[in-house]
C-alpha cells in the first residue's frame, strides 16, 4: 500500500538529525560479524544502580497504594497528575523562591513533545499569513529541534562566537549578540542549558540579555533544562535555573533515569501554558499517569533531588574528566583539536579545526578502528548560512566505561594523525 502523503506527512515521515545517523550505527553494529565497537553514540543515560532502585521503590509504593487503580485505569487531566503538579510546585517554589501556582505548569509526554507543541502553536504562519520564527540563539544545539516544526522555514539559528584557548586545546561557544535578532517576527526563542550536545552553559548574564531582547516583543523564551538542577542536576559549573515573566522553564525526567516513561515538566506564563495544554489535549489527551505517579513520589520525598546531586552528577562529571585527560594524553599537540569546556550534560564535544574531510567521512574512518562517534553536523538545525565548522565537530557520549573512553581516545588520536597526514593508523 502506498498512500499519498500530505506536505506535513511527507516532512514528518523522514528521520532527522541524530535519528537518521542512528540508523547507520544500528546497521553497522548488526553487520559487525562479531567485531567489537566502542560505541560512543549513545544518548541513553547509564542505568545507575541507586537510580534504578529509586524508581523500583517508587513503583512498589504505587503498586501497594489504593490509588493504583485511579492512576492506570482511568483517564486524567490534560494538565497532568495532580500529586506530581503539587510536588513540582512545592520543590520549585521552595528551592527558588518562586510563587508559581497550578496555572503555571503543564506535564507533557517528554520534553520533545513540548517543543513540538510550542513550535507549531507559536512558530509558523499566523492566521493573517505572517511567518513567526523559532529563534535558536546559539548554534549548535539539540538536534531534535530540527524535527519539531511543520514549517521548516520558521526555524532560524545564529552562529556563535568562539572563545578559544589554543594552548589548552579548549574552547567555548558564546551567543553573538551583534548578530542575534529578536523582533515582532519572532514566535519564540529556544535553547538548551546545559546544552546537548556541547555541554555549554549560558551564563546568567547571557540568558538575561536574551530574555531582555525578547520581552518588548512579548516573545516567550523556552529554556530547555533537561540537564539542569534540581534534577537531574547535570551541571558541572555553578548555575541556577532562570525564571521570569517571559521565560518558559522546560525540564524532563529522562536523564534522571526515567526516559522510558516520557515525563516532561513545563513551568511558565499562564496564557502560554493554556495554549500548550489545549494543543496537548487535541494531540494525545494527557501524559502517561504511571510515570507521573512514581515521579511524584520521588520528588515529594526529596529523594530525586538528593540522588541527582549525590549520584548522577558526580558519575558524569567523573566521566568527562576521564575523556578530557585521555584526549590530552593521546591527541597530537600540533594538530588544531579543541574540546568544549565541560560545563554539563552527558556528552563531550570535539572540534577538529581544518579537518581535511567531512565529519561524516571521518565518522566512517573511525568505524574502521572500531570507534563510533556522532558526526556533529546533525546539531546545527536552523543554521542557514554556510559554515565549515559544522562539519568539523563530533559528539562523544560519556556513557561508556573508563577503559572504553581511554581506548577510544587513543584510536581517535591515531585516525586524526592519519587524516591530517601524519602517521599510519595501527590498532
Amino acid at each position: 500500500m502506498n498512500p499519498t502523503l500530505t506536505q506535513f506527512g511527507e516532512q514528518m515521515s523522514h528521520l532527522t538529525g541524530v535519528r537518521a545517523i542512528m540508523k547507520d550505527i544500528i546497521e553497522t553494529l548488526r553487520s559487525s560479524n562479531g567485531r567489537e565497537f566502542i560505541n560512543l553514540s549513545a544518548g541513553n543515560p547509564v542505568i545507575l544502580p541507586e537510580v534504578e532502585q529509586l524508581w523500583r521503590d517508587c513503583t512498589a509504593d504505587l503498586l501497594a497504594s489504593p490509588e493504583y487503580g485511579e492512576v492506570v485505569c482511568r483517564y486524567g487531566s490534560s494538565q497532568g497528575y495532580q500529586p506530581l503538579i503539587d510536588a513540582v510546585l512545592e520543590e520549585y517554589n521552595t528551592r527558588y523562591g518562586l510563587n508559581l501556582s497550578d496555572r503555571n505548569i503543564l506535564i507533557t509526554p517528554g520534553s520533545q513533545s513540548l517543543y513540538f507543541l510550542a513550535a507549531n502553536a507559536l512558530g509558523g504562519y499566523t492566521t493573517d499569513g505572517r511567518l513567526k520564527q523559532i529563534v535558536l540563539p546559539l548554534s549548535p544545539d539539540y538536534t531534535g529541534y530540527g524535527g519539531v516544526t511543520l514549517v521548516p522555514e520558521a526555524l532560524k539559528a545564529y552562529k556563535p562566537t568562539l572563545d578559544i584557548d589554543e594552548a589548552a586545546h579548549r574552547f567555548k561557544y558564546r551567543p553573538d549578540f551583534s548578530q542575534l535578532e529578536i523582533n515582532d517576527s519572532t514566535g519564540f526563542v529556544l535553547f538548551s542549558r546545559p546544552c546537548n550536545p556541547t555541554g555549554n552553559v549560558l551564563t546568567d548574564d547571557e540568558v538575561a540579555k536574551i530574555t531582555a531582547l525578547a520581552e518588548p516583543y512579548n516573545v516567550p523564551v523556552f529554556i530547555d533544562s533537561a540537564y539542569a538542577p534540581p534534577f537531574p542536576a547535570l551541571s558541572f559549573t555553578e548555575m541556577t535555573p532562570v525564571f521570569g515573566k517571559n521565560v518558559v522553564h522546560c525540564t524532563s525526567l529522562s536523564k534522571a533515569g526515567l526516559p522510558g516513561e516520557r515525563v516532561g515538566i513545563t513551568l511558565g506564563d499562564e496564557q502560554v501554558i493554556q495554549y500548550l495544554e489545549a494543543f496537548l489535549t487535541n494531540m494525545c489527551l494527557h501524559s502517561s499517569r504511571y510515570g507521573q505517579a512514581i515521579a511524584a513520589r520521588a520528588i515529594r520525598s526529596g529523594a530525586l533531588t538528593e540522588i541527582s546531586e549525590r549520584v548522577i552528577r558526580p558519575h558524569y562529571q567523573a566521566k568527562f574528566q576521564v575523556i578530557e585527560a585521555a584526549l590530552d594524553q593521546a591527541m597530537p599537540s600540533d594538530i588544531p583539536w579543541f574540546l568544549h569546556r565541560g560545563e554539563g550534560s552527558i556528552f563531550g564535544w570535539l572540534w577538529l579545526k581544518d579537518l581535511p574531510m567531512t565529519d561524516w567521512e571521518f565518522y566512517q574512518e573511525l568505524k574502521q578502528v572500531g570507534v563510533i562517534l556522532v558526526p556533529g553536523s546533525a546539531f546545527f538545525p536552523g543554521l542557514q548560512e554556510s559554515w565549515r565548522h559544522t562539519q568539523e565537530c563530533f559528539r562523544i557520549s560519556l556513557t561508556a566505561t573508563d577503559a572504553e573512553l581511554e581506548t577510544a581516545a587513543q584510536r581517535l588520536a591515531q585516525v586524526v594523525q592519519q587524516v591530517y597526514g601524519r602517521l599510519p593508523v595501527t590498532v
